[in-house]
């Protein structure tokens, strides 16, 4: 799609608008045309500087990229933000599942009730598909799966009840607690480069997960590659590839690019979104590398963050997306581009991967376990 931005005006910048000013993000009233209008367009279909700063707002709000630009993830966002529980027939489509704010909703809602044992992420799967049937049978409805009147009116007059935290995340920490400390037999994807297959970039990301590869590997665990080195990948399909895996946990490395080349340092990020959900490992995983990067390296520790990017969105088990620095930035690209630094880079995550297994018993302060440590350590308790 066309990415809209400042000075944009048009159909699409007015519906837009309209979403920003329903959530409260633009003022209700509109501006004088005398101050924001064009001959061409009403001041409600201008994209000016205070419609710049909702945008902005809501892609903070969001956990997106906050550019100002209304490229395609802000505006599937702005779409999913549109809708309210009970505006539309809510259903399982498995070519083209329905996502939005009234989905999340709805999760919410059958979570509270113990029925809905995934993450609130606002996507109409197969887990809520299956969540609404079972309620629905046992409230005595049609048990078909699809959220409509008659199950909203029965959900509404049901109100809700508390339950003690997020099944999703008892889960997940209890596959974690569940498969031990050892690190033999874990099965890990790794998931290197950007959707470019060439350039400088992509080769020390490779050059990186082969390091990477190589020390779980000694370690006992069972690694894979979501795609071929050579070949252009959409995040799209390494989440296809992800989620027909059946894999523990997935990495997934980047570097960061940003238009000022002062921007420097390293980030990790896990699934959160502004509903109050995220992936509880993953959290705690991403939280484990940044500060085993940061305490190993010279790279700005600029700390871990949640997000709701599809790719850590949409994989079914827990992943953490790693900034490597910034590639755009003088001091980190040349830190990269040194072997020992990777070498550095990629003990550390094998470190805290190690440590999340570890749940933290005969833990080490951060930055002291070495690769010798691990390995002797896994020979004992293998």
């Amino acid at each position: 799609m066309q990415v809209l931005r400042l000075g944009d005006h048009g159909s699409a910048v007015a519906e837009i608008r309209a979403i920003l000013a329903n959530r409260g993000l633009l003022p209700a009233s509109l501006p004088s045309p005398a101050t924001t209008g064009t001959p061409w367009s009403p001041p409600e279909a201008v994209f000016d500087e205070t419609c710049d700063r909702a945008v902005r707002a809501f892609q903070q709000e969001r956990g997106l990229i906050v550019d100002g630009l209304v490229g395609r993830a802000t505006y599937t966002a702005l779409r999913e933000a549109s809708y309210q529980l009970g505006a539309r027939v809510l259903l399982y489509r498995l070519s083209a599942p329905m996502s939005g704010d009234d989905v999340a909703t709805l999760q919410s809602r059958l979570q509270n009730l113990g029925y809905y044992h995934g993450l609130v992420d606002g996507v109409f799967g197969e887990v809520t598909h299956n969540a609404v049937g079972l309620y629905q049978t046992e409230y005595g409805l049609s048990a078909d799966g699809i959220c409509g009147p008659s199950t909203l009116r029965s959900l509404e007059r049901l109100g809700t009840r508390v339950t003690g935290g997020s099944p999703h995340a008892i889960r997940e920490e209890e596959h974690v607690r569940k498969s031990g400390p050892q690190l033999t037999g874990k099965r890990i994807l790794i998931d290197p480069g950007s959707d470019e297959p060439i350039g400088d970039e992509n080769v020390l990301l490779w050059d990186l997960a082969s390091r990477l590869d190589g020390r779980m590997s000694a370690a006992g665990m069972e690694t894979f590659l979501s795609h071929e080195a050579k070949a252009a990948t959409s995040d799209d399909e390494r989440i296809r590839v992800a989620n027909l895996a059946d894999v523990d946990l997935m990495i997934s490395l980047r570097t960061g690019h940003y238009h000022n080349p002062k921007a420097n340092g390293v980030s990790s990020f896990y699934f959160g979104n502004s509903h109050g959900s995220y992936s509880t490992i993953g959290r705690s995983l991403a939280g484990y590398i940044q500060r085993e990067i940061a305490a190993r390296t010279e790279f700005l520790d600029c700390r871990t963050h949640a997000r709701t990017w599809n790719i850590l969105r949409s994989t079914r088990m827990p992943i953490v997306l790693i900034e490597a620095g910034y590639i755009t930035n003088e001091h980190d690209a040349a830190c990269l581009a040194r072997p020992e630094v990777r070498d550095t880079v990629a003990e550390a995550i094998l470190v805290a991967v190690k440590r999340l297994y570890l749940l933290g018993e005969n833990d080490r302060p951060t930055g002291t376990y070495t690769f010798a440590e691990l390995l002797a350590a896994e020979r004992v308790t293998g």
